[in-house]
């Protein structure tokens, strides 16, 4: 019984893994084939509104033709990680982002520790009672001489 299960359960799973990659591919296929059409009529356009509207028209239609395509890499790259991540595998580790955060604490703690020396040093190269207080008011009447 637990056999017949567990083999059930692997044949399951093999058919949706199959079933995943098929889907991922041909998702793949048509988001990055619909970028490359709408990015060449993108441009097409754009030359054709350049040659009637100058060189705005061309820019825009530039601008939409790499948005396009920016999205359908942003799309596959999302594929890939769900396939990843359902395959079990991790995700890399963001060693740059790693290493920046690295070197901005030490920047910090090198900017803290050199503010904390230039206030020790300042404490001790003042003259004594540079620092001090004032003497509290006094509370004696004050008598005039009116000589």
């Amino acid at each position: 019984m637990l056999s017949s299960r567990k083999n059930a359960s692997e044949r399951a799973a093999a058919q949706a893994w199959e079933y995943l990659t098929s889907a991922v591919s041909a998702a793949g296929d048509s988001a990055k084939n619909a970028g490359l059409a709408v990015g060449d009529s993108a441009r097409t356009a754009g030359k054709a509104a350049g040659r009637a509207a100058g060189r705005q028209g061309s820019r825009l239609a530039a601008e939409t033709g790499s948005r396009v395509g920016s999205t359908a890499d942003e799309a596959w790259r999302r594929a890939n990680r769900a396939v990843d991540a359902l395959a079990g595998r991790r995700p890399a580790t963001p060693w740059a982002l790693l290493a920046l955060a690295a070197v901005a604490g030490a920047a910090i703690g090198f900017a803290a520790a050199a503010t904390l020396r230039t206030a020790v040093d300042r404490r001790t190269t003042e003259p004594a009672g540079a620092l001090d207080a004032p003497p509290p008011p006094t509370t004696e009447q004050v008598h005039l001489d009116a000589e």
